[in-house]
């Protein structure tokens, strides 16, 4: 009996199918996680294990987690865990998360746990009998649960592997955890991309059903869609004092909000997004050139710097440690690349005007077509950033930017990249 890891589940996020027998299914992962640990050959009966655990195991065992590990470091002080509920960017979801999820959860003998971005407990609501078997585990308020603390689990599987994963009896690395099953979906912040924690449904591991991630799915992606509901009621008030101040201008001028995102917009038709402003820095808006922003309530408001040429050119430095882009025009500035970004970047220069779809820069990242949640999340990151040098719907380098790549086809981040598609260059 195999794990679902096939055509009808790319991602191998489900754990069982419909119909499993359950309790063959458990001893079968139990000798496989006795046989891989001990490095012996696997057992012939033992179906191979999901790639999405095996990815999972090989991180967790190269930090050097222990097996056998009992509970995981002492919970933080209820006065931190307060001040981080208190600061949660996920705490205008809660109520959603709660209609949708904590009633599931006790009639299905689970637990709903809301975790931030570093895998610590925030709320854990559901059914009580569930929640003392989850004490006796340190599954409590405070704990963290990343890989790193606890091994291979749905809320620290989920933060390594951004999307959502389901984890059945001894896919779990610790042994104390293999009588469980868990449930988990990352929640993204939709204006940026950034991540924002964990939704996870865990209970006993006979509990376990396929649907539970679509389930989970489907509330995080309704608590996602609640924040850019908030997001477009914010943009909205914006708006009312944007529009008239660039109505009385008359030139050409964007007013957005801190992450860059457009308000209104006067002489810039179709402008969505710019890089996200600073203070007393200049960015580059494609179609403006250099501006400075301006603080006004709620916002920025961006209008060409004093002599600034439309024209802007970006060389990428690939050899530099961070690699860096390089944007010039009457200003000079300089923004890091982390070696992900950098690879976007070489990958979108080699596209031309013609661009890249999230599927084609899945493909040249990873070789598949699997991590369009992940590369849309690097984008959004590297837009906020970049602002008006990268489009999107496809992603490409804006028409008016002048491309520099001297020395690309030799640079070192080209050199000692994995990405597929960017490997390919030392080919060409």
């Amino acid at each position: 009996m195999e794990p679902v890891d096939d055509d009808r589940n790319r991602a191998g996020v489900c754990a069982v199918r419909p119909g499993t027998d359950l309790g063959r299914h458990a001893r079968m992962l139990s000798r496989l996680h006795d046989a891989v640990l001990s490095g012996d050959a696997r057992p012939d009966d033992t179906a191979r294990g999901r790639r999405l655990v095996t990815r999972s195991w090989d991180r967790v065992r190269a930090q050097g987690v222990d097996p056998d590990a009992g509970e995981p470091p002492g919970p933080l002080d209820a006065a931190v865990v307060e001040q981080r509920r208190a600061t949660s960017p996920l705490v205008p979801v809660l109520p959603a998360l709660r209609a949708a999820l904590t009633s599931v959860a006790e009639d299905a003998r689970h637990v709903m746990v809301v975790c931030d971005a570093d895998g610590v407990l925030l709320w854990r609501e559901g059914s009580t009998a569930v929640r003392r078997r989850a004490d006796a585990l340190g599954f409590t308020e405070g704990a963290e649960w990343s890989e790193q603390s606890v091994g291979t689990n749905a809320i620290g599987t989920a933060l390594a592997e951004g999307g959502p994963v389901q984890i059945f009896s001894a896919e779990h690395f610790v042994r104390s955890h293999h009588g469980w099953t868990c449930t988990a979906a990352p929640v993204h912040d939709p204006r940026s991309g950034e991540l924002l924690g964990v939704v996870d449904l865990s209970g006993p591991a006979e509990t376990i059903h396929p649907t539970t991630v679509a389930l989970v799915d489907t509330a995080v992606r309704l608590a996602e869609a609640g924040l850019w509901q908030r997001h477009e009621a914010r943009l909205d008030a914006l708006r009312t004092i944007g529009a008239p101040m660039l109505a009385g201008d008359t030139g050409p001028g964007l007013v957005v909000d801190d992450h860059g995102w457009v308000a209104a917009a006067s002489g810039l038709p179709g402008v969505e997004r710019v890089a996200a402003p600073v203070p007393e820095r200049l960015i580059a808006v494609h179609g403006l050139g250099p501006c400075l922003p301006e603080p006004v309530p709620g916002g920025w408001l961006l209008r060409p710097a004093s002599g600034g040429s439309r024209r802007m050119r970006l060389r990428l430095d690939l050899d530099g440690r961070p690699p860096q882009a390089v944007i010039e025009g009457t200003t000079r500035w300089v923004h890091p690349l982390s070696t992900r970004h950098a690879e976007v970047l070489v990958l979108l220069a080699r596209a031309g005007a013609s661009g890249l779809d999230a599927a084609t820069l899945s493909q040249g990242l990873y070789g598949d077509r699997a991590h369009l949640v992940t590369v849309r999340a690097e984008m959004s990151r590297l837009r906020r950033n970049l602002g008006g040098i990268l489009l999107a719907r496809p992603y490409r380098i804006a028409p008016e930017v002048e491309l520099d790549l001297t020395g690309l086809a030799g640079s070192r981040v080209v050199r000692e990249s994995t990405a597929p598609g960017v490997a390919a260059l030392r080919r060409d």
